[in-house]
């Protein structure tokens, strides 16, 4: 299990690579909750989202025999362009198996960064699969999109960040709020967090019908996803917590938090309207918490991360004009 020791590491590997995202408040935003929220961007990352900082401290690590063979992943797009970009900058060739339907932008982006991607029907389809078949025939490395080590301790990253901010700002969170799909990014985060701050709660936030995490949390064993729930956040749709995320998360965590499609959509508006910023259904879940009032923020100093940016145009601008999109 990595400890704070994993995650300064990779914050080591990635200087000069991924972005060291501000910590942000808003008075729009702080009169909402009735108290001090501070907001990371990770939206504003390299590749739209934070899966590039996972991707490179694995791919980083690789034998140069195992570099030559190149790698395959599999992904809804976000950890598709993390792994792409990351191949780009090292000289690893990337493949990426990814649903037909993700968003055009993600796929194109995957593409755009030097990815080979390999597309499947992500309801009937079984992405881990296809990509270990893939991985064997070429003698590839796979690069899981969440449930490994190195990907942990790179997305913690994230909250290694958010504690030296806080910091710099003065501050102790007394609530940290992070999207959860597999619990890789909230994983590391955590472990990250608590190792400065004891009593701070790290919360994660999953899209209605897609709450594994939470119910898993409840239960104490791992929980699994109707196969026919459906959500506007398609980058948060793992069907059941990973084996090693779970670990950690089980540990570290407080309960976790549920917000619909439509207290989604309101995010993605405030944080246009408010915050200036574009951000993508699955990366405005911590926002919508807030927004939602999932959780008491009144008096108390609430960190949201924001997780991505990464949606079509279209389904943007549909959302921004009220329509469910």
């Amino acid at each position: 299990m990595i400890d704070r020791s994993d995650v300064e590491s990779a914050a080591r590997r990635l200087q000069g690579v991924a972005v060291r995202t501000p910590l942000i408040q808003n008075h729009a935003l702080d009169e909402a909750a009735g108290g001090t929220v501070l907001f990371k961007p990770e939206c504003l990352q390299v590749t739209g989202s934070f899966k590039i900082r996972g991707a490179y401290n694995f791919l980083s690590q690789l034998t140069p025999e195992q570099a030559r063979a190149g790698v395959v992943a599999f992904s809804s797009g976000n950890h598709a362009q993390g792994v792409a970009a990351a191949g780009s900058m090292l000289g690893i060739r990337t493949a990426i198996v990814m649903p037909e339907d993700a968003p055009r932008a993600k796929l194109d982006n995957t593409k755009r960064l030097g990815g080979e991607v390999i597309t499947y029907d992500r309801y009937t389809g079984d992405r881990e699969a296809i990509a270990r078949e893939i991985a064997a025939a070429r003698g590839a490395v796979v690069v899981p999109s969440y449930n490994h080590d190195h990907i942990i301790a790179g997305q913690g990253t994230v909250g290694l960040e958010i504690a030296e901010q806080c910091d710099e700002l003065g501050n102790v969170p007394d609530t940290v709020l992070v999207c959860c799909g597999g619990g890789g990014l909230i994983a590391g985060s955590a472990t990250a967090l608590k190792s400065r701050f004891d009593g701070v709660n790290v919360h994660p936030v999953e899209p209605q019908d897609f709450d594994d995490t939470a119910r898993s949390l409840e239960s104490g064993k791992p929980e699994h996803i109707d196969p026919s729930s459906r959500s506007i956040c398609d980058a948060l749709q793992a069907h059941a917590p990973g084996e090693l995320t779970f670990a950690i998360n089980r540990r570290l965590l407080s309960r976790g938090l549920v917000v619909s499609d439509d207290e989604v959509r309101e995010a993605m508006r405030f944080a246009f309207r408010n915050l200036k910023l574009v951000v993508e259904p699955g990366g405005a879940v911590a926002l919508a918490a807030v927004l939602s009032q999932k959780i008491e923020t009144a008096g108390k100093t609430t960190v949201a991360v924001l997780s991505g940016g990464n949606v079509d145009a279209e389904l943007f601008a549909a959302i921004q004009r009220g329509e469910s999109g």
